[in-house]
């Protein structure tokens, strides 16, 4: 549990016989099986009561597993995992519920355009995140580590990450969710001719200001908007086209030093999809999450949409489904983790992504990569 968070009421406790003791969890955390059975969520209440919304809002952040979002793939990833038996697993149960393709084949052989895909690539980094995590605990003081954490965050498909390793759900429904999450948005980009562009230089007003000049130039089916505040003078603006191609073409004048531009495809990361064209996306996922059972993960889980840590399932199942339709707020994640007192973090999974991203924020974070 994280230090400065009030103590839940005895009443919303299920009884000691109840709880089921996890290799995540200590006594304190009242642990749920969850995870594999080695997480577990903090206040088990299922039907007696929901847990309140505000739990985690006061948590003092002191060691962070951070987990990539799509884009993070590359050939290859996976290799490391098949050394570490509990990581390997992971792979193998995918297949009872994917089954149509190989995962770890994909990600050890490629093709390169194929785990590029969306529907593939989302799925593949959600357990080769989580693999992350079992090598990890395989190495010396592993488990310390892992026992360490009290906070956690993914950047977008990331989040999904989080979640299932603060016990939120389990491994496998976590996977199902990735898996749908992946096949709507992509449906949902297919229909419409939309691409995103990185804007690099700028600050985020002035990133607003040139999507505010974009726009009043096209119509409302082409405009722009930031879809992701990665990082200090990073941004990505998802539109479309006719709005990407009038931000391309005003950037100089706004003092831009480059950009960037990707057309919305089965290639795409996650926001490179236009939000204002990810509502089919959203009521599929509404769909999927109203049959899936999520409790109160047992640490903070920071959301993408508000910067803020949610307790109350109903709440993040919510969160979830607008998730896709909403700027990514990565940069005020970042920042207030290190804000309120973050020490250190992990980023598990493949690539290097997250560790440029904490220290375009603050060179002096101290972060470490574990791949799998």
């Amino acid at each position: 549990m994280a230090s400065g968070a009030a103590a839940p009421s005895l009443a919303l406790l299920p009884p000691v016989s109840e709880l089921k003791l996890s290799r995540f969890c200590p006594v304190r955390s009242f642990p749920r099986n969850a995870w594999r059975s080695r997480a577990c969520a903090g206040v088990a209440v299922g039907s007696r009561a929901s847990a309140a919304d505000s739990f985690f809002l006061d948590y003092k952040p002191t060691n962070a597993f951070l987990f990539p979002g799509q884009g993070a793939q590359a050939v290859g990833m996976g290799a490391v995992a098949q050394s570490v038996q509990a990581a390997a697993d992971l792979f193998q149960e995918q297949m009872t519920f994917l089954g149509s393709y190989d995962l770890l084949n994909i990600c050890l052989n490629g093709p390169k355009e194929k785990l590029d895909s969306t529907v593939i690539s989302q799925p593949a980094i959600y357990v080769a995140s989580l693999a992350a995590v079992e090598v990890l605990r395989a190495r010396d003081g592993g488990q310390d580590i892992i026992d360490s954490i009290d906070v956690t965050c993914g950047l977008s498909l990331g989040e999904y990450t989080a979640l299932s390793f603060a016990g939120a759900f389990s491994f496998e429904d976590g996977l199902k969710l990735v898996k749908l999450r992946g096949e709507a948005m992509q449906d949902a980009a297919d229909a419409a001719q939309s691409g995103m562009v990185s804007v690099i230089g700028l600050d985020s007003e002035k990133v607003q200001l040139l999507c505010d000049a974009a726009n009043e130039e096209v119509e409302e089916k082409d405009k722009v908007h930031i879809a992701n505040f990665l990082c200090p003078g990073n941004y990505a603006v998802s539109g479309g086209l006719k709005g990407i191609e009038a931000v391309e073409a005003k950037a100089k004048s706004f003092k831009a030093r480059m950009t960037n531009f990707q057309l919305a495809g089965p290639f795409s990361c996650c926001w490179c999809f236009p939000h204002q064209f990810m509502e089919p996306a959203v009521s599929r996922l509404e769909a999927a999450l109203a049959e899936t059972e999520i409790v109160t993960p047992r640490i903070p889980v920071i959301s993408n949409v508000d910067a803020q840590p949610h307790s109350d399932p109903e709440t993040i199942k919510r969160i979830l489904a607008r998730q896709v339709t909403s700027p990514v707020q990565w940069e005020s994640t970042v920042k207030s983790l290190l804000n309120n007192g973050l020490k250190k973090s992990y980023e598990l999974g493949p690539g290097k992504v997250i560790a440029g991203i904490v220290k375009r924020v603050d060179r002096a974070a101290e972060i470490e990569n574990i791949g799998a």
